[in-house]
């Protein structure tokens, strides 16, 4: 039969996954001759060889691809016959426009875990063993082609056995570019507070896990950034690390040595299991077991756990000493984004880590670690990072390239291009200039990673935000977008949702164009424009900021609105000066309006006798969720809804009043919260069905942080289900701000098609 010879493009991540090496092996055992050769757009290809060989060769492209690769679309045409001889793996190209994807960071494999533990193997406990399979790729690479002068690992030059691995095609680490060994590649230094080494090797492996063990905190340098890490069942250190970190409640992070020790710690479910051993490695919220055995400052007052597996050859070595259980938390001061660089940990870093555990290879990013929890049914995204980004998110159609810079808090950023959404890693609260530093870099990766420039930078409509001003800096067009219609566009294009959508949009704060703060929302929309439909009572929140931080301040403002000035003696009120708060109130001296979801929940907690000021964000609404024990009551608080202006109001006074009497006839604080969270399910669900009614509506979409209410969010998908809903809610982002940034885009994106 005669030859053909066919162009094959390839897109989607197919580099730094050793897809080159895949095809080259591939097209060996076809017989095929030819080349391939990374690009801009992706993979190139040309192959020759009989027609049966090439279609067989297609199919196998997709079927057999690497465990990292993800194919997208492969297309191919037929070209004139060349007499090459054999098939070769050519040197990238750099030319064109930039459309391929890049892997994020993954676990260390299967493969390479074997030889880290086999005492004869050349890279036996090197803490950088890679290969084409595993390690670090999204937080090495600097721009694309893929290639190693393209990361930080070009500092370090390839052994000749490294190098001969590298060149070999039947090998693993054929063409993997963070390729080394501990002849060659980077290596681990133990320094002292004050920067001093003290160790270098296994020498500072070694001193390190006896610090641990005796109780100190180390700053171990990871894949994506710092980690600041103690043994987790020394209560002293815990407590310790907290007192330093200036984090002293919110719950932290732990690092157990395998799966076995993880069942012992937490009561884990099938899906649990599966994400906390999985490629990506995220840490699982997951429940607590009696007698767990950790010290219980990692998780004060908390029914769950933050719990994750290694995921870097390091941490294995370092839970291969006496401690089992290190807590991991982010390399950072509280609210500040992690540490990344040797010298930036010594500084930043000062009076909280007693010494460093570092390594000489370079992060070109920081990646903080992802969070997930399983919550109705599917592990869903708390924070999107490590093991995630960038991996595209497909939606339903193409268009304008458009980037969208997202919202205050829990920042990400998101460029749309083609019909594929890549959304950053967490970025974090750009409230100090550090954060700020972080969105800027990260926007400068995406520049870099695409080459690109944005038809239109969308923001928030906040226009004192730190990402809205930078939109406006640029030399592009821009358009500010309302927060809550962009946590109802963010959820639809992630679930590929065309035409009108209820949005029940709940969180804690956002920047209504009435000017009040909006964040107990349901709107009538989709990408393309919104209405409000309903909400709750807007209400006064005296001191603004110092409320939120102070709940009982909410709490007397929503009982002053609620009863005017006969207010009900409840036992809270005791241990507070309530009198200029209530001044505050009834002269609507800085008192802003809020609909705010979240100040509710903090308004009932503080009213109930739980949290009457905060230490973490949500922390009131956390603790009032876990008295609940996980169920709602079928005896809900009513909850009014009343037609006030042409839209639905829903009563938050109603729903004070019930809790303060509950409060007063000596209602245990869980049966409030079961029953406070079954009236606004209930409430929520009534507006719903009045929506159907009058707009013929079917699809309801949640979004929004309240919903990380596993509570609430499991309520409002039975209740909603029950009357006949599709109800839409979030997989691949989070429902809290890191989903904004998508939303904004697809916005901005509709926008450009109208002109």
């Amino acid at each position: 039969m005669p030859s053909v010879r066919w162009k094959i493009s390839v897109s989607g991540i197919v580099q730094g996954v050793g897809f080159r090496p895949f095809v080259y092996r591939l097209a060996l055992a076809h017989g095929l001759t030819g080349f391939v050769a990374n690009t801009p757009d992706g993979v190139a290809i040309e192959a020759q060889g009989q027609a049966a060989q090439l279609e067989d060769f297609l199919v196998a492209l997709r079927e057999a691809a690497p465990p990292l690769a993800q194919v997208g679309e492969i297309s191919f045409a037929p070209i004139s016959l060349r007499h090459d001889g054999e098939f070769v793996l050519r040197h990238s190209t750099a030319s064109g426009p930039v459309s391929t994807l890049i892997s994020p960071d993954v676990a260390v494999c299967e493969d390479c875990l074997a030889e880290f533990f086999t005492p004869t193997d050349r890279r036996f406990r090197y803490p950088f063993i890679n290969c084409t399979n595993c390690g670090p790729r999204y937080t090495i690479v600097q721009r694309i082609p893929y290639d190693r002068p393209h990361t930080t690992m070009r500092d370090f030059a390839m052994c000749a056995a490294c190098q001969r691995e590298y060149d070999d095609s039947a090998n693993r680490r054929f063409h993997a570019q963070p390729n080394c060994c501990p002849d060659c590649g980077p290596q681990l230094s133990l320094v002292t507070a004050e920067g001093q080494q003290l160790a270098e090797r296994d020498e500072a492996l070694g001193e390190a896990i006896r610090r641990l063990a005796e109780g100190e905190i180390v700053a171990v340098k990871g894949i994506g950034g710092f980690h600041l890490a103690v043994d987790a069942a020394n209560s002293h250190a815990v407590q310790r690390l907290r007192q330093r970190k200036g984090r002293e409640a919110k719950p932290l992070a732990v690092m157990v040595a395998d799966l076995v020790m993880a069942r012992q710690v937490c009561r884990l479910e099938a899906l649990e299991e599966q994400t906390l051993t999985s490629q990506e490695r995220p840490i699982v919220l997951a429940a607590k077991k009696e007698g767990h055995g950790l010290a219980e400052e990692v998780a004060p007052g908390y029914d769950q756990l933050g719990l994750m597996l290694p995921y870097a050859p390091l941490h294995y070595l370092l839970l291969q000493g006496p401690v089992r259980a290190l807590v991991m938390t982010s390399g950072n001061r509280s609210e500040e984004p992690i540490c990344i660089e040797n010298d930036e940990a010594v500084q930043r870093l000062a009076g909280i880590a007693d010494c460093y555990l570092v390594h000489d290879r370079g992060i070109h990013l920081p990646c903080d670690d992802s969070v997930v929890a399983l919550q109705a049914g599917m592990i869903r995204q708390v924070r999107r990072s490590r093991g995630f980004a960038p991996k595209p998110i497909g939606l339903g159609e193409t268009g304008a390239m458009v980037l969208g810079v997202g919202a205050e808090l829990k920042n990400t950023v998101c460029l749309l291009k083609d019909n594929q959404a890549f959304c950053s890693q967490h970025i974090g609260d750009l409230k100090n200039l550090e954060a700020y530093r972080v969105f800027q870099q990260s926007l400068g990766q995406l520049a870099a990673l695409f080459e690109i420039t944005p038809a239109l930078i969308v923001h928030d409509l906040h226009p004192q935000y730190l990402s809205s001003r930078w939109a406006k800096e640029q030399k592009v067009p821009t358009l500010a977008v309302q927060h809550h219609h962009a946590h109802l566009a963010a959820c639809l294009a992630e679930n590929r949702q065309k035409g009108q959508a209820l949005g029940i949009i709940l969180d804690g704060t956002g920047y209504g164009p009435d000017q009040t703060i909006w964040g107990g929302e349901v709107l009538l929309g989709d990408a393309c424009g919104y209405q409000r439909f309903a909400a709750l009572e807007a209400l006064p929140l005296p001191g603004g900021d110092a409320a939120v931080q102070a709940p009982w301040r909410t709490a007397l403002s929503y009982l002053h609105t609620a009863y005017g000035a006969n207010l009900p003696d409840l036992p809270f009120m005791a241990a507070h000066e309530c009198g200029p708060i209530l001044a505050m109130v009834e002269k609507g001296v800085n008192s802003p309006l809020t609909s705010s979801c979240g100040r509710l929940f903090d308004a009932v907690a503080a009213m109930s006798g739980g949290r009457q000021t905060i230490q973490y964000e949500a922390q009131a609404a956390i603790e009032l969720m876990q008295t609940a024990g996980g169920r709602l009551s079928e005896a809900a608080f009513l909850c009014e809804v009343y037609e006030e202006n042409a839209m639905l109001k829903i009563s938050v006074r109603s729903l004070i009043r019930a809790v303060a009497q509950a409060v007063q006839s000596g209602m245990a604080q869980g049966e409030i919260s079961r029953r406070f969270h079954a009236g606004l399910v209930a409430a929520f669900t009534r507006v719903a069905e009045e929506a159907r009614s009058r707009e013929k509506i079917k699809t309801v979409v949640l979004s929004g942080g309240i919903f990380q209410n596993r509570l609430l969010l499991e309520g409002m998908v039975g209740s909603l289900g029950r009357v006949g809903f599709q109800v839409l809610v979030h997989k691949e982002l989070p429902c809290n701000d890191g989903c904004i940034s998508l939303g904004q885009a697809v916005i901005g994106r509709e926008a450009l098609k109208k002109g």
